[in-house]
Parts: structure tokens; C-alpha cells; sequence
């Protein structure tokens, strides 16, 4: 139950400061970086698969993040959430880095095609984005002046409920990275990533005038996101917790290929990293097929749409039931195939 708390916490964290950052550039550039990746439909399925082909579940929350944010549409969520391994990548990279190469290529490949399918579909039955989420807003400049030189001494003199809140639960946040509490407890890439994101996170809360902390971090991140993305994510970590402890769903695993893929799929659904090592120890052991690991690694995406659950509900099953019929057919034609 604690290490649901921590894995909550971790989550909740990384994508607060990542709203924070996303926030921050938005209203920094008005909205043109905003601009470049929206312009193209394939631009944003290839920076999405390439997120999400990132070791971890870091460039996963980024993509949910852009998503809630109404910068990348319903199909590069998909494309992310099949190019993305969550946390199994590290493992399959370690036991068997040239399959897990090949892998990532593959779900790169498969999760862009998809995606783009996805939103040819969503122009006619879906709606692309979340009605739970304004746009993002930015005002002139001298409304929203990112870095107030000469004053920002004077805000921390007069410093509001909202910053002094904000520049304490990040500076816990980053304490409790480096302490190992929070995220890897081991020093890599990943954990230098966050304490990256959240560093600059408190740089930018220390630094921005009352009017942007006010409108567009506390009132629009903190207050509406935070507290529904904490709970919903420990929430599904403490279900999925008591399901594996009760159910043991690796005794389920039966010797039958066409079985096992349905399973596969089937444990894929759950959004948590862990249940996927099974089938990566199957598969490096020889006792799978490759298909049946691709299949899981399309259909799973470690903890990358629990996000999604405080943003969403319909679009996460929307999302779920996509990346699902996708890993089911590419397995059957693996499995069909022979390999």
C-alpha cells in the first residue's frame, strides 16, 4: 500500500511540474511552440511515438500531458501508448537488448500507423480532445511577463499563499527524489529527469509574477488538476494492487499460444508497470514466442495513462480498447506466421 502511495505521489509530481513547464513555455512563446507541433498531423505521431519509445513512463505523461492541454489530438495518445514500454523497457534492455532494439522499432512503427488511423476515425466518431480541460491562455506580454527583473525580490517579500504553497511542495518534492523516497532509487536517467523537471518547476514558481502564478499555476494546474490526478491515480494503483495480491495472475498462464496472447492482452489492460515482466522473462527464458511480447508491449503502457483517468475516464477506455485490438491482431498475425 505505501509503495502505492510513492508510485501515486511520484506520478502526480512529475506531471504537475511537467503542467507547470508546458504552462510556462506556452504563455513564454504565446503558444508557438504550441503552433509547430499542432501545424502537422504526422509531426505530432512521431514526436508522440518517439516519447513514448523512451525507457520509462516519463515521455508517456508528457504526451497525456499535451493531450489535456489540447495541443496533440486522441491519436498521438495511441501512438505513445503503443511505442511506449513503461519501466519493462529498462529489464528487456538489460536481458535482451538486441530484441528490445528491434522491439522499439517496431512499436514506433506500429504505434504511429495506428495513430494516424485513430484520428482519420476521430474526425467522424471521437472527439479528439478532453472537454475537461480549458485551453491554455496567455495575454499580452506586459499581463503575463515570465521573468520580472527588478521585482522578483519584492514578491518573495510579499509572498502569497499560493507561491509560498507551491515553492514548499516542490521544494519537498525535489528532496524527496534526491533522498530516493520518490521515483528510481538509483541514480539514472530518469531520476535525473525528474529532479531536472522539477528544479526548473520551482525556478519557475520563485520566479513569475503574482498575475501568471495566480491565473495560470495555481487556479488552472494546482487547484483543478492536482487533486483529481492524486486520487485517481493511488485510487487504480491500490485496485491493481489488491487484484494481482488476490488473483496471482501469473498462475494463470497457460502452455497455449493463442491463450496465452488473449491473456497477454488481457493483463496489458492494467495500467501499472509490473504485471508485463512476466511475459519479458517468459520471452528471454524461451518459453514465448516473440509475437506474444509484442502484442503485451502494444496493448501495456506501464503507468502512462493513469493520468489520463483525471482527465478522461471515457477517453482512457477509448485509448485502452484501441491499443488492445491493435495488439491483439499484430500477435494473431505473429502468431499465425510462426514467429
Amino acid at each position: 500500500m505505501m509503495q502505492s502511495f510513492h508510485d501515486a505521489l511520484m506520478i502526480t509530481g512529475f506531471v504537475f511540474a511537467m503542467m507547470l513547464l508546458i504552462e510556462y513555455l506556452n504563455v513564454l512563446t504565446m503558444g508557438e511552440w504550441q503552433q509547430w507541433i499542432a501545424r502537422y498531423r504526422w509531426r505530432q505521431l512521431l514526436v508522440a511515438a518517439f516519447l513514448g519509445a523512451i525507457p520509462g513512463c516519463l515521455g508517456a505523461f508528457v504526451v497525456v500531458t499535451m493531450y489535456t492541454h489540447r495541443i496533440v489530438t486522441l491519436g498521438a495518445v495511441v501512438a505513445a501508448m503503443i511505442a511506449t514500454s513503461g519501466d519493462e523497457a529498462f529489464v528487456m534492455l538489460a536481458m535482451i537488448p538486441r530484441q528490445a532494439l528491434f522491439l522499439t522499432g517496431v512499436l514506433f512503427a506500429v504505434g504511429a500507423v495506428a495513430g494516424a488511423l485513430t484520428d482519420m476515425m476521430a474526425r467522424r466518431r471521437l472527439i479528439p480532445v478532453p472537454a475537461t480541460c480549458e485551453e491554455i491562455q496567455w495575454h499580452v506580454a506586459e499581463d503575463c511577463q515570465c521573468f520580472p527583473r527588478g521585482r522578483i525580490r519584492q514578491q518573495w517579500r510579499e509572498c502569497s499563499l499560493a507561491r509560498g504553497v507551491l515553492a514548499v511542495a516542490l521544494g519537498l518534492f525535489i528532496i524527496a527524489i534526491l533522498s530516493g523516497r520518490v521515483g528510481p532509487s538509483t541514480w539514472n536517467w530518469g531520476r535525473v529527469t525528474m529532479l531536472i523537471v522539477a528544479a526548473l518547476s520551482l525556478f519557475i514558481v520563485a520566479t513569475v509574477p503574482d498575475h501568471f502564478l495566480e491565473e495560470h499555476l495555481w487556479h488552472h494546474v494546482a487547484r483543478r488538476h492536482v487533486p483529481r490526478l492524486f486520487l485517481w491515480t493511488l485510487g487504480a494503483l491500490l485496485v491493481i494492487h489488491v487484484l494481482i495480491d488476490t488473483l496471482h495472475l501469473e498462475a494463470s498462464i497457460s502452455e497455449a499460444g493463442w491463450l496465452v496472447l488473449v491473456g497477454a492482452c488481457l493483463i496489458g489492460l492494467i495500467p501499472e508497470s509490473g504485471p508485463h515482466l512476466l511475459f519479458v522473462t517468459l520471452y528471454a527464458q524461451g518459453s514465448l514466442p516473440l509475437s506474444i511480447l509484442l502484442a503485451s508491449s502494444i496493448v501495456q503502457d506501464g503507468h502512462g495513462m493513469l493520468p489520463m483517468l483525471a482527465s478522461s475516464r471515457r477517453d482512457f477506455i477509448i485509448v485502452k480498447v484501441i491499443n488492445f485490438v491493435v495488439g491483439l491482431a499484430c500477435g494473431a498475425i505473429g502468431l499465425a506466421l510462426g514467429w
